[in-house]
């Protein structure tokens, strides 16, 4: 029987790392490269190569968590899940305290998709061979206990594998599928490294087809992470209803782009029952510029505060709010897209 093998390699006894050491000379002493290899480091000694150790205390880490995080995405008591400077969303915006001296934080690479291509380039200049490189982390995942290393930076790797037009065996046409084999190898380089074994490097043999000629680097672990808007969980749960009230200036692209019209009206629907509506542009006199807006008609005692909290999350504003003059105590709420 024919197959493909995976083979991954975490050597014990690797050194200490601190600021300054030449992590390529470290690899290359450690493991003999083969070409096509992907050589696995975790974040965590990159970062101390490259100083990203602060002093620990409250006040520090508050310092640093507020200097990495973008935005928070949702809190639970202590915890913290923040979109980090470079996209990330992970608790605590990445910021560790575990295999470090006691009282310092490890904050992550500056940048980990240069930090990876650096490694790439040091490690051809010492051993002639061609590698990609991924740089890893640990993240929880929405809906699954547990946690998982992912890629945070990547050189000389296909990131994601794209299947959209293929077809199944079965002659079905896929449509999304889109492996993350970054991340994919970064779970298998752990499994071998364990978390308390001190092996913060590893070598995942046998998938040459995903490593790069030496002059290309590829896109990086930047083209895993979704912009912002392009998640459908871009705040958690608590957090969504309080943003859509709060309607800060900034915090509306978090809920992505404007909705149809009718996904707005079954929205506006479920929270004010009895509302009818129909497309501004009947309402126009002739020869008026089209409005691809709706005339919302809200029952007594609808709030306003409601509607446009249900506009605000679904991309849209309230352009026009009037009693009407048809049905007494009830009015009038003109909505459009929000759309520069």
């Amino acid at each position: 029987m024919t197959g493909t093998t995976l083979v991954v390699l975490a050597p014990d006894g690797f050194p200490e790392v601190a600021r300054g050491t030449d992590l390529a000379t470290l690899v290359a002493d450690a493991v003999e490269l083969l070409p096509g290899d992907v050589v696995v480091v975790t974040s965590k000694v990159v970062s101390k190569a490259e100083g990203r150790v602060v002093a620990g205390g409250d006040d520090s880490y508050a310092r640093a968590l507020a200097s990495e995080t973008l935005r928070l995405v949702a809190s639970r008591g202590p915890v913290q899940i923040v979109r980090q400077r470079l996209g990330l969303v992970m608790a605590a915006a990445g910021i560790d305290r575990s295999n470090v001296s006691t009282g310092n934080l490890v904050l992550l690479p500056e940048d980990p998709d240069s930090s990876a291509r650096e490694l790439r380039r040091r490690l051809r200049a010492l051993t002639g061979v061609n590698v990609g490189v991924v740089i890893t982390d640990t993240s929880g995942r929405a809906w699954r206990e547990g946690q998982t290393d992912i890629a945070i930076g990547v050189a000389g790797l296909v990131p994601l594998e794209q299947f959209a037009g293929r077809h199944d065996s079965y002659g079905n046409e896929l449509s999304v599928t889109m492996p993350a084999v970054a991340d994919e190898i970064a779970g298998a380089a752990e499994l071998a490294q364990g978390k308390l074994g001190g092996r913060p490097v590893a070598v995942v043999r046998g998938r040459q087809d995903l490593v790069l000629t030496p002059e290309d680097d590829g896109p990086g672990a930047v083209a895993l992470v979704r912009p912002e808007g392009g998640d459908l969980f871009g705040y958690g749960s608590r957090e969504a209803v309080v943003a859509a009230l709060a309607q800060a200036p900034g915090t509306a692209s978090v809920f992505g782009s404007p909705v149809s019209a009718e996904e707005l009206l079954h929205a506006v629907r479920r929270v004010l029952p009895g509302v009818t509506a129909e497309r501004a542009a009947a309402r126009q006199a002739p020869g008026a510029d089209a409005c691809t807006g709706l005339d919302l008609a809200l029952p007594p005692g609808a709030a306003r505060e409601a509607l446009a909290a249900l506009c605000f999350s679904h991309g849209w504003r309230i352009a026009l709010w009037q009693p009407d003059v048809a049905h007494p105590d009830a009015v009038i709420a003109r909505v459009s897209p929000d759309i520069p």
